[in-house]
C-alpha cells in the first residue's frame, strides 16, 4: 500500500513539474512576443490575409457575381386557377347532369412574361458592370490600406531611429550633468552654466515624449491594419541603409499610361461610364412593352365545354412611354462622363507631382550628403571630447550638440521622404513600380 501511495505521489509530482514548465515557457514566450519583428513583406501578407475590412469587400464582390446569375434567370411562369362557388342558388354545383355531362365549371391558366428588346442581356450586362466595380473597389480599397501601411510603416521606422538618436543624446547629457554637478558642489563651475545644460536635458525629454506620441499613434494604425493585439508593439525589422535603392526611374508620360491601366480609382470612373451608359439602352428598352403569353383551359364557361385557348398581354405605351427615366438616365451618363475626365485630369496631376517629388528627393538624397553625415558624426565626438577637456567653451558646445541633433533627424527624414516619395508614386500609379 506504501509502495502505491509512493507512485501516485511521484506521478503527480511529475504532472506538476510538467505543468509548471509548461507555464514558464508560456511565459516567457509572452514576454517574448511584446515585441513583435516583421519585414515589410510580413507585414503585407498578414494584412491581406487578416483585415476585417478586405474581408468585408470580398463579400461583396461575391454577393454582385451572384446577381449575375440572378440577372441571367427569366421569370417565374403565373398559374391563375378560377374555380365556380355557389351558382343559380346551390353553393359548389359540381356534379354530373342526368345525362352524364358536367354541371360545374373551373379554369386555368399559365402566364409567362416575355421580355422584349433584349431587356434581359441588357440587364445582364449592367450586373456585370457592378459585379466588375466591386472588384475594383476592393482593389481601390487594398491601395489605399496597403498605402496606409507602408506609410505607418516607415514612419515608425524613422521614429525609432530617431528615438535611438535621443536616447544617446540622453545618455551622454546624463554623463556630462553628473560630472558638472560634482563640479558645481565643488564650486568649480557656475550654476548658471549647469542650468543651461539641464534645461536641455529638459528640452530632449520633452521632444522624446512628443517623439513617443507619434509612435504610439503610428503603432495603433499598424496593429489595427494587421489585427494585432494592443499590448504588442510591432518593431519593423528593415533599416533605411539597407533597403533597395531607387533606380529606373521611367519618364511622366511612362507612369501616367501605367496609372490608366492599374490605378483602381480611375478604372472605377471607366466602369461607372460603362454602366450609366448600359443604363440609357436599357431604360429606352423599356418603351417596347413586354409579352405576356398564357395558354389556358376553360371548362363549361364557353361556347364550348371545353375550351383551350392562348392568351396574349400587351401594355399600350399611351400614358407612359419611360421619358423621365430615359431623361434622368441621359444626364446621369453625362454627368459620369464628366466625372471621368476630371479622374483623368486628376490621375495626371497626381502622378506628375508625385514624379517631381521623388526627383527632388532623390536629388538630395545623394553620395555628398551621405558622406557629409558620417563626417558630421566624428566631429561630434570629437567635439564632445573637447568640451569636457575644456578645450571649448559651453556656448560652443551647445551650439554644435543642438546642430548636431537637428542635423541627424534632418537626415532620416530624408530617408524616409525618399521611401514615402516612392510610395506614393506606386500609389497613383496603382502598381509597384518602384521596387
Amino acid at each position: 500500500m506504501n509502495k502505491f501511495i509512493r507512485r501516485s505521489v511521484q506521478f503527480q509530482l511529475l504532472i506538476i513539474c510538467l505543468f509548471l514548465k509548461q507555464f514558464t515557457s508560456f511565459a516567457q514566450q509572452s514576454v517574448a512576443n511584446d515585441t513583435l519583428s516583421i519585414t515589410l513583406q510580413q507585414a503585407e501578407t498578414r494584412f491581406l490575409d487578416s483585415n476585417f475590412l478586405l474581408l468585408a469587400a470580398h463579400y461583396n464582390v461575391e454577393a454582385q457575381n451572384a446577381l449575375i446569375e440572378q440577372a441571367k434567370v427569366w421569370d417565374n411562369p403565373t398559374l391563375n386557377l378560377d374555380k365556380v362557388i355557389a351558382a343559380n342558388g346551390q353553393f359548389w354545383p359540381h356534379g354530373r347532369n342526368a345525362d352524364g355531362t358536367y354541371n360545374g365549371q373551373y379554369f386555368i391558366q399559365v402566364q409567362q412574361l416575355i421580355k422584349t428588346a433584349g431587356k434581359r442581356g441588357k440587364l445582364i450586362n449592367m450586373a456585370t458592370s457592378n459585379a466588375k466595380l466591386s472588384e475594383l473597389q476592393l482593389q481601390d480599397v487594398i491601395r489605399n490600406l496597403r498605402y496606409q501601411l507602408r506609410t505607418d510603416y516607415f514612419n515608425i521606422l524613422q521614429q525609432i531611429e530617431q528615438k535611438k538618436i535621443y536616447e544617446r543624446q540622453q545618455v551622454q547629457l546624463k554623463k556630462l550633468l553628473t560630472g558638472m554637478e560634482a563640479q558645481l558642489n565643488a564650486g568649480n563651475i557656475a550654476q548658471k552654466d549647469f542650468l543651461r545644460i539641464q534645461a536641455l536635458q529638459i528640452s530632449l525629454d520633452q521632444d522624446m515624449t512628443d517623439l513617443n506620441k507619434q509612435i504610439a499613434d503610428n503603432q495603433n494604425d499598424l496593429k489595427t491594419l494587421l489585427q494585432i493585439r494592443e499590448n504588442v508593439f510591432v518593431k519593423p525589422s528593415e533599416n533605411f541603409d539597407k533597403l533597395t535603392p531607387i533606380s529606373n526611374v521611367v519618364s511622366n508620360e511612362i507612369l501616367f499610361d501605367s496609372g490608366k491601366v492599374h490605378n483602381p480609382y480611375f478604372q472605377l470612373q471607366q466602369i461607372q461610364t460603362i454602366y450609366q451608359q448600359q443604363n440609357l439602352i436599357y431604360q429606352k428598352s423599356l418603351r417596347v412593352p413586354d409579352l405576356t403569353l398564357g395558354p389556358n383551359f376553360d371548362k363549361n364557361s364557353n361556347f364550348a365545354p371545353n375550351y383551350v385557348g392562348l392568351g396574349i398581354s400587351i401594355p399600350l405605351p399611351i400614358l407612359n412611354s419611360n421619358k423621365g427615366n430615359i431623361k434622368s438616365a441621359e444626364y446621369s451618363f453625362k454627368q459620369q462622363q464628366a466625372f471621368t475626365s476630371n479622374a483623368e485630369t486628376e490621375l495626371k496631376n497626381n502622378i506628375t507631382n508625385a514624379y517631381n517629388k521623388l526627383l527632388l528627393t532623390l536629388k538630395q538624397n545623394n553620395a555628398t550628403q551621405k558622406e557629409f553625415y558620417e563626417k558630421y558624426q566624428l566631429m561630434y565626438d570629437h567635439v564632445l571630447q573637447s568640451y569636457q577637456q575644456k578645450q571649448i567653451n559651453l556656448l560652443e558646445f551647445l551650439d554644435f550638440f543642438n546642430d548636431y541633433t537637428d542635423s541627424q533627424v534632418r537626415h532620416l527624414q530624408q530617408q524616409l521622404n525618399l521611401q514615402l516619395s516612392k510610395e506614393e508614386l506606386n500609389y497613383q500609379t496603382g502598381i509597384e513600380i518602384l521596387k
